[in-house]
């Protein structure tokens, strides 16, 4: 299995209210470009997708935030950009995506010809629910898609540099291994404990979620110790296998229904009184959700038509910007097989 870790792959956090903080955000965009390798075109070309998303967040809603991280897939590294805003969002965006149509008074490319410039683009944009954009630009030739479409927003409480939460996917062709781990408390500490959890289970992302569990209590034995959720989805039996110690919770989209996966009490590393695995059908196009207590539990993807189709990482983003709840770490893992990919 192909694995992604998120101390490889930490966010960063840029927020835009004023006119100065495009060019930090450019700033650490070329950063992470020249990290991945980027040539000067592909360089440049990051940095106007991030100047043009930056000044559409200024001149249309007024305020927003950019999340840049790095990628990696098939060998090939990459840097994502995920643009969100909470303004009034785009009434027509077909004609917004038209060619010749640039943003109002930027010195902007529009859409279209960011969507043609980036070598993954996706939006969800309504009226009233703002707009978020996904994009991704990589090193070199586009590398092949994975069997599974992955999102994650995963960020610190304000003021603290380490994020006490941590997640991975270790992805197959029939099988993915999905992990959200909130360590107790903040900082560094939780981050250790988290990052802890997620390494343990990837190294062996094959067993069952209940065995899992069960080596990242006994690693985490000298840690502070977290709360892990694992779930595994085998799309070739058609099933989703779970198991959760703590307050990591996970949802699962399957056929228009959504259920919440059970976690037991307890704490991985301290205080696992009992591990319990379960399993439910998964049918082509399912979809899982999992988030830690960063984020509160009242959200309702049908309070925002059409984003359930949307790339996961849309839908991690519109999660986090309308339900963190500011005062925790926060970690969103979507998680869908490619047959339900929108067309």
């Amino acid at each position: 299995m192909e694995t992604v870790l998120s101390a490889d792959c930490r966010q960063q956090a840029f927020a835009l209210a004023e006119g100065t903080q495009v060019a930090s955000t450019r700033r650490a965009a070329l950063e992470l470009a020249a990290a991945a390798g980027f040539g000067e075109i592909t360089a440049g070309q990051l940095a106007l997708l991030v100047t043009e998303s930056a000044t559409n967040i200024l001149k249309h809603a007024g305020h927003g935030e950019i999340l840049l991280r790095p990628t990696a897939r098939a060998g090939v590294q990459g840097v994502e950009v995920i643009a969100l805003d909470h303004g009034a969002g785009i009434r027509d965006l077909a004609g917004s995506m038209a060619d010749g149509t640039s943003t109002a008074g930027s010195y902007g490319v529009g859409l279209g010809a960011i969507e043609r410039m980036a070598s993954e683009f996706d939006i969800y944009t309504a009226p009233g629910k703002g707009t978020v954009l996904y994009m991704v630009l990589w090193a070199g030739d586009t590398p092949p898609q994975d069997s599974f479409q992955v999102g994650v927003v995963c960020q610190p409480i304000a003021g603290e540099s380490a994020c006490g939460d941590s997640w991975s996917v270790s992805c197959a062709p029939t099988q993915a291994t999905l992990v959200v781990a909130d360590g107790l408390g903040h900082g560094p500490l939780a981050a250790q404990a988290s990052g802890a959890a997620a390494a343990a289970i990837a190294r062996e992302p094959g067993l069952p979620p209940s065995t899992l569990l069960e080596h990242a209590h006994g690693m985490l034995r000298s840690t502070r110790g977290a709360a892990v959720s694992v779930a595994q989805v085998d799309t070739h039996e058609e099933e989703v296998r779970f198991a959760g110690v703590g307050n990591v919770a996970a949802h699962l989209f399957n056929a228009g229904e959504r259920k919440q996966l059970v976690s037991h009490n307890g704490i991985v590393g301290s205080n696992m009184r009992k591990v319990q695995q379960f399993s439910m059908p998964w049918n082509p196009g399912a979809m899982i959700v999992m988030h830690s207590d960063g984020l509160a539990s009242r959200w309702d993807l049908d309070q925002y038509p059409g984003l359930v189709s949307r790339h996961p990482a849309l839908i991690a983003a519109v999660l986090y910007r309308d339900f963190s709840r500011k005062r925790d770490d926060v970690a969103v893992l979507v998680v869908r097989d490619r047959q339900g990919q929108h067309q």
